[in-house]
């Protein structure tokens, strides 16, 4: 359905209104084969990607074999996209990007594979923005990917394109992961469930291990916290870190817990007031709910951003250095965008700065877990503005104007990359323009459980609403 510049996937099929843990259980208790399930979402997906664009690859005729003899995982037969930045065997790895050739890859990503190991059936790859360095879903190589909620606006960034396809109702869950905030931000902007977990919580992302800071993690979005609960519940039954307290199946509320709350990082980089005024609303809530909230300084410092973009300009100066052998060897450096040229030059040209920020990136796991020595979540909003309209920061806008409009947008997500803590954006305030806002909960590393507990109260006291159901 497109009505009012909404589209929503939902319509009188097998996959109704269901999340992803009821579809599978009705699979399992035999009263939906597998590829009925499939078929339904295939259907979705054609019906509404010609107004969202948010498959880079689809891969409906791989989907239909697979239907038929899914892996026997917690969520077999249960139809999913996967973000264009894994490789999945048998499909193209653009990465969102011009430069990489439409040739098939002969094998999956460590994640993919455990991903895959809990049934679902992978529909296709979904769009991203180039190599995941903006905050927005519209790269060259495939157009703008639209919200939704409101066709023209922003679906955030990276995982853009799942986001689109959970939220309009087209699949219940699909593959995202968040090397600044690319699970939250579209999670978001898109009304969803987006937890980034514990470092170290799932299989890492490849090449993860030879960064400075190990900021990249994998993970999901879906509509409900029931599917973002069992999800990771699943995933501990496949690779379990023993690192890090195990999680579980969270099924109810837990213990009441001290929570403390802030608005903006400083005075230079104030928040909208629709964002203020959400976390102010889930204050409240939470408080209602019977935990101790209070107002905190938040736990980062002047130099925290600085340090930051240049550690992500390096990654841009590696891909655009090294994408052949990094990425593919036919990579071809010379059709990159020029955000990604943007951020390689910015890395050259403070490449002096960069064993220091480096070095204060690897001690703020300190400063940031001193956060949590007198609460146990802490609350902002997940983007500083709602989601904004297609050409904020596009490709066509210059390199110095996106990435001040970026350090604006995003200016909460990157602190639990860096730290390694999990952190949960979940859709409870609404703009003005009627576009989802999303309000952050983070914990300290591992404890990933407290944030699930929390956020299943909080969605059964306010259920917020949803294209998908």
């Amino acid at each position: 359905m497109t009505q009012a510049n909404v589209v929503s996937a939902v319509c009188d099929d097998v996959l109704g209104t269901l999340d992803a843990v009821e579809i599978a259980r009705l699979i399992q208790a035999g009263e939906i084969h597998p590829r009925e399930a499939v078929e339904a979402a295939i259907a979705r997906a054609e019906r509404v990607n010609t107004s969202l664009n948010a498959i880079a690859t689809p891969l409906f005729d791989s989907a239909r074999r697979d239907a038929e003899s899914p892996c026997p995982g917690s969520f077999a037969g249960v139809p999913s996209f996967i973000k264009d930045n894994d490789p999945v065997a048998g499909s193209p790895f653009l990465y969102g990007s011009r430069g990489l050739p439409r040739t098939p890859v002969a094998k999956s990503s460590p994640f993919v594979e455990q991903f895959l190991s809990l049934g679902f059936v992978n529909l296709g790859k979904t769009t991203m923005p180039e190599f995941g360095l903006t905050g927005t879903t519209e790269a060259v190589v495939h157009g703008p990917t639209h919200n939704p909620w409101k066709l023209g606006f922003s679906t955030g960034g990276s995982s853009g394109g799942s986001a689109a396809l959970v939220a309009a109702g087209v699949v219940p869950i699909a593959h995202a992961n968040d090397g600044g905030g690319s699970i939250r931000i579209p999670a978001s902007c898109c009304g969803l469930v987006g937890l980034k977990p514990s470092r170290g919580r799932l299989v890492e992302v490849e090449g993860s291990a030879l960064l400075p800071v190990k900021i990249l993690h994998q993970g999901m979005l879906s509509r409900s916290v029931r599917d973002t609960a069992a999800f990771f519940h699943a995933a501990e039954q496949y690779y379990r870190n023993p690192k890090l307290p195990e999680i579980g199946l969270v099924t109810r509320p837990g213990r009441r817990l001290r929570i403390g709350f802030f608005t903006e990082l400083d005075k230079d980089t104030p928040s909208h007031p629709e964002c203020v005024a959400a976390v102010a609303e889930a204050a409240r809530l939470c408080e209602e709910l019977g935990h101790s909230v209070e107002e905190v300084p938040p736990p980062v410092d002047d130099r925290f951003h600085e340090d930051f973009f240049i550690l992500w300009a390096m990654l841009a100066f590696a891909v655009t250095r090294f994408g052949t052998h990094l990425l593919h060897p036919d990579f071809d450096k010379t059709k990159v965008e020029e955000f990604t040229e943007g951020l390689a030059r910015h890395f050259k040209e403070n490449v002096s700065s960069a064993p220091a920020a480096i070095w204060r990136l690897r001690k703020f796991r300190h400063r940031y877990a001193r956060g949590f020595d007198d609460y146990d979540v802490l609350v902002n909003p997940t983007l500083a503005m709602p989601p904004p309209e297609h050409g904020y920061i596009g490709p066509d806008v210059p390199f110095e104007t996106a990435m001040e409009r970026l350090k604006w947008f995003i200016p909460f997500t990157p602190t639990q990359n860096v730290a390694g803590g999990p952190a949960i954006s979940l859709p409870l305030g609404r703009s003005q323009e009627g576009l989802p806002l999303g309000v952050q909960f983070a914990s300290r590393l591992g404890d990933d459980r407290t944030l699930l507990e929390l956020a299943l109260e909080i969605e059964a006291a306010a259920p917020w609403p949803s294209l998908g159901r």
